[in-house]
């Protein structure tokens, strides 16, 4: 019996042993995982430098790209018609001076009705001048008292009639030679012939084009700008304007349209090309617009981070917290980038930004000193000339 009472007193005393022991190691487990969740709060720091964000007076450049095209087109056609093109003196790419010949029609006909009127006109002016020394004989004769008066308002009448014929006659052989000249087409301008579309053998027909030619030859740029940079551009700003197939040339900017595209949201400036440059109508090209100086909040470009495809920096708020903030690029160096986005005074992270995330904690220190180069050592001539020092 008393060893059935001991037994039990021992089981009950290991027992209690047990869950004291499992109660301590609970709070244990509890005070580390409270521990554990005040440095989860609390958040490891990480080491940063931080430079203020400043405001500069920085060249700046507006991108934009567009189709080259012509500053003006001339189209050239027969102002008459229905004569057929006996020679075709000029083809696309070559350039003309104004008056040059460019198509030679058929004017046969016409150089023949232009004799016919010739002598026309040689017989109205005889006839014009028969009826004038008539109207004289009978302007004396009516002063002698020899002619009536209706014989008078005759010769008046016959004299008027005949110049009349002879200004009909003048007239018609100036139509006649303006006719002869249009068979001739001439370039209206100098230019450049982009494009031709007579042959010869052709009849052509009045009004129908035959060429084409870029006055001057002078071509520009249809410059697609945004229009949050289109109040920057202004009429006689420099441009460089670059193609992938022919290179670089300079330009100018000749006019900005006042209207914006209601869909694409996009402006236009016209871009004056330089000549010589290669380009050519329908060409696509890409221009950089200097706009000059303008004040910038200005960041190291290597606090230009990017979260989820958009840019932007950590700034370093009042509790020692980095914040993202999103930021648009307006001009990029190699050492500095202007934004927009921030204020100028901002503490921007630069070290260490890469390895942040949103409200992490850091440890702001001073940046690196750049590391000096070290003193060449001596050379062994030197070393002889210079002898060690006792010590």
């Amino acid at each position: 019996m008393a060893n059935r009472l001991q037994d039990t007193w021992a089981g009950a005393a290991l027992l209690a042993l047990t869950l004291t022991l499992a109660a301590c190691s609970g709070d244990e487990k509890a005070r580390e995982a409270e521990t554990k969740g005040k440095a989860g709060a609390t958040g490891s720091s990480q080491t940063v430098t931080v430079v203020a964000a400043a405001l500069q007076n920085l060249p700046r450049t507006v991108t934009a790209s567009g189709t080259i095209s012509a500053w003006e087109e001339v189209p050239v056609g027969a102002e008459t018609g229905g004569l057929t093109a006996t020679a075709v003196y000029v083809d696309e790419g070559r350039y003309v001076r104004q008056g040059q010949p460019l198509v030679q029609l058929n004017d046969a006909l016409l150089r023949a009705q232009l004799h016919q009127q010739q002598a026309g006109v040689q017989t109205a002016e005889a006839n014009a001048a028969r009826d004038q020394a008539a109207l004289g004989r009978a302007q004396e004769l009516k002063e002698r008292g020899f002619l009536s008066q209706a014989s008078l308002d005759t010769a008046l009448a016959n004299q008027r009639a005949s110049a009349a014929n002879l200004a009909a006659a003048r007239a018609a052989l100036s139509e006649t030679r303006t006719r002869v000249a249009q068979a001739t087409i001439r370039a209206p301008v100098s230019g450049l012939v982009i494009s031709r579309s007579v042959t010869r053998g052709q009849i052509v027909s009045p009004g129908t084009e035959l060429f084409r030619i870029v006055r001057d030859g002078r071509l520009e740029l249809d410059a697609q700008v945004p229009e949050t940079d289109l109040a920057l551009v202004r009429a006689g700003q420099s441009a460089v304007i670059s193609s992938d197939q022919v290179g670089e040339t300079t330009g100018t900017v000749r006019i900005v349209t006042p209207e914006v595209n209601a869909q694409t949201r996009l402006g236009v400036a016209r871009i004056s090309l330089a000549a010589g440059g290669g380009f050519r109508p329908g060409m696509f090209g890409r221009a950089r617009i200097d706009v000059g100086a303008n004040p910038a909040v200005t960041v190291p470009t290597a606090a230009v981070l990017y979260r989820e495809n958009r840019p932007g920096v950590y700034i370093l708020d009042n509790e020692s917290r980095a914040r993202f903030r999103p930021v648009v690029i307006e001009t990029r160096a190699r050492e500095w980038t202007a934004v927009d986005g921030i204020e100028a005074g901002a503490r921007v992270i630069v070290q260490g930004a890469g390895f942040l995330g949103e409200g992490d904690r850091v440890r702001v220190v001073a940046p690196a000193a750049p590391a000096r180069r070290a003193a060449p050592a001596a050379t062994p001539a030197a070393a002889r000339k210079s002898p060690a020092k006792a010590g």
